[in-house]
């Protein structure tokens, strides 16, 4: 059994939050700069040139990627033989999620009450933890702020069996037609199908997080990204919503077992700055 001090948790969490707002992953950032050089479109890629420029200042004036520095999303692998001592683990995450937002001078963006009162919490916590039990004695964490542009896009849809693999086609290029340019395209749009109602939600979310270079280890289901790829950018959305090619960066299925009577697909949108950093004790 390996012992790990709850302030340890905390501080990783703090450190990945502060990373995560203030730079992108550098496979995403160079998806965007490839998009740059080949957006056919003047404006978009005069748009997609202006992107790569703020996120280079960003850099060398220290500030957020984006003024939305989103709702502190955290997924855990937790090692069945770790042993967490000095404190509650979820209280561990919350408590560096509330130094990285107050100390990285992140907007806090989370209210207490999600309908009648709506009063922020002036520390954006409490955070949204999903934590998996996992063979070893490691503990991994991927903080994964969300946005709300993008976030308010998503969609889910239980499909009948009877469902086809261009109904589930039809299905997310819809989602992000609907979208335009709301979400701060280009996007990176995660897919969840199969499992139950809130699992697709869970994988479509967790899709955002993989690499920029993922292809599904199915070819069915990379042959699927591939063609939605290449649907979502023949819509015209373009880059912030005013034209061309440059709708999309990349889309992430991720697909598990169902029951026999449903297929749940989920569609997750993340801006262009779909952020997320990663760490292991």
């Amino acid at each position: 059994m390996r012992e790990i001090k709850a302030s340890d948790i905390t501080k990783l969490v703090q450190r990945l939050f502060v990373e995560a707002n203030y730079t992108l992953p550098p496979d995403l950032a160079g998806l965007i700069e490839d998009a740059s050089q080949n957006e056919p479109d003047p404006l978009g890629k005069q748009i997609l040139c202006r992107l790569c420029e703020i996120r280079k200042a960003a850099k060398v004036y220290d500030v957020p990627i984006c003024q939305d520095t989103g709702l502190a999303v955290v997924f855990v692998e937790l090692g069945q033989d770790v042993h967490i001592t000095g404190g509650n683990f979820e209280e561990a995450i919350n408590a560096g999620v509330r130094a990285a937002y107050l100390g990285g001078y992140l907007r806090c963006s989370v209210v207490g009450d999600p309908l009648f009162s709506r009063k922020n919490t002036n520390d954006n916590t409490p955070a949204v933890i999903h934590t998996r039990i996992v063979p070893g004695n490691k503990l991994r964490i991927i903080a994964a702020p969300k946005g709300f542009g993008s976030e308010n896009k998503s969609a889910i849809k239980m499909f009948t069996p009877a469902a086809t693999a261009r109904d589930v086609s039809d299905f997310v290029v819809e989602t992000v037609q609907k979208a335009g340019g709301d979400p701060c395209p280009p996007i990176v749009v995660g897919v969840g199908i199969g499992g139950t109602f809130e699992s697709a939600a869970l994988d479509a979310k967790r899709a955002l997080t993989l690499p920029a270079d993922y292809r599904n280890p199915d070819e069915r289901y990379a042959a699927l990204e591939d063609e939605l790829l290449e649907r979502i950018n023949s819509t015209g959305i373009g880059p912030q919503g005013f034209g061309g090619r440059t709708t999309a960066l990349a889309v992430k299925i991720i697909a598990r077992p169902t029951h026999i009577a449903g297929l749940p697909v989920a569609v997750n949108i993340g801006c262009h700055v779909t952020r997320h950093a990663e760490g292991e004790l």
